[in-house]
């Protein structure tokens, strides 16, 4: 396989993260198969895929837990397997699985965390109450870890992963198991953090969380399918922008074709059509006069935007049919 990305020296000096043709292989299992990031700091990038995608390996060769069978990682210009004391402490990491001490408090085991860097009682004391508050954890501070349910303990992980202000944050699968109002209110967060120049890193098996993020790594099968920007991403599977039309009585959709930058054309019932164009601003005068001159009266016409489901599953397909191609043919 071969990444989609290939790095630019120069970008990689003042980058965050650096990975470049990566793989790692547990056996004959090939978890993350040639994969190149690259990310600049203050800003978010998601890395989006299936469960078993390679997701958690390639947040796992970034902290240094584990060692790249081929390629090389760089993370704040080090190789994590042998960070400096002082660029650790510059970072933050939520894994995916409890960590924490299930018999020590919330508060107790957030205070724990602090120690690890050194901080001082008062400023320890400070910082935990700040970020139980955040993850709405405050009211819970004095029970048990192993007493909190799955989403509680997700929250407090984060908050742990938060406790000493870090530059850079990997954060694997920070929202699974809470709530969609929580969630919302934990991206806020990540998003006050990087407009104050904090960078993250953040895996998600939540598709639609990729409108949060500056850049989508999206990964199948090991394999790095795309890295782009959410709205570059759509455009990548829809092959534009999409307009749809919806008129107050059936028509034929088929004269459209003959408009100057028109892709797709999809009839939704006799009334209903969605035109993919190179640009919506442009095209979408031109698409309502064609309608209206074939003798349609319009009932609503606007871009839409592809949920990131939609997004996903085409660019996934559109992999597994190149996979598919790849494959030897058995003698």
């Amino acid at each position: 396989a071969t990444s989609p990305v290939e790095i630019d020296p120069v970008d990689a000096a003042d980058a965050a993260v650096v990975i470049d043709h990566a793989s790692k292989k547990f056996g004959d299992d090939l978890a993350v198969d040639d994969i190149s990031l690259i990310f600049p700091p203050g800003t978010i990038l998601g890395i989006i895929g299936p469960s078993g995608a390679g997701k958690t390996t390639t947040v796992r060769l970034l902290t240094g837990a584990l060692s790249p069978t081929s390629g090389t990682v760089r993370v704040l210009g080090e190789d994590p397997r042998t960070f400096h004391r002082r660029t650790r402490e510059r970072i933050g990491y939520m894994p995916q699985q409890f960590s924490l001490y299930p018999d020590l408090t919330a508060r107790e085991n957030v205070d724990f965390v602090a120690s690890l860097f050194g901080m001082l009682w008062r400023t320890r004391h400070r910082r935990t109450r700040e970020v139980l508050e955040l993850v709405d954890l405050g009211a819970a501070r004095g029970r048990r870890a192993g007493a909190l349910s799955g989403g509680m303990q997700r929250r407090l992980e984060l908050a742990c992963a938060l406790v000493h202000d870090p530059a850079l944050l990997f954060l694997d699968e920070p929202t699974a198991g809470i709530d969609p109002l929580l969630r919302a209110t934990v991206w806020e967060e990540l998003h006050r953090l990087r407009d104050i120049g904090r960078t993250l890193l953040v895996t998600t098996q939540y598709v639609n969380e990729a409108e949060s993020c500056d850049t989508v790594a999206l990964i199948s099968g090991g394999r790095l399918i795309a890295l782009e920007t959410p709205d570059a991403l759509r455009r990548k599977a829809v092959g534009g922008d999409v307009i749809e039309v919806e008129t107050t009585a059936p028509f034929e959709a088929s004269g459209l074709r003959r408009l100057p930058g028109i892709g797709r054309i999809e009839q939704d019932g006799p009334t209903k059509v969605r035109v993919t164009v190179e640009d919506a601003g442009t095209a979408l005068p031109d698409v309502v006069e064609a309608v209206t001159q074939s003798g349609a009266e319009i009932a609503s016409a606007r871009e839409v935007r592809p949920s990131f489901d939609e997004v996903f599953a085409t660019l996934v397909e559109r992999d597994r049919a190149v996979r598919a191609t790849e494959e030897p043919v058995a003698a």
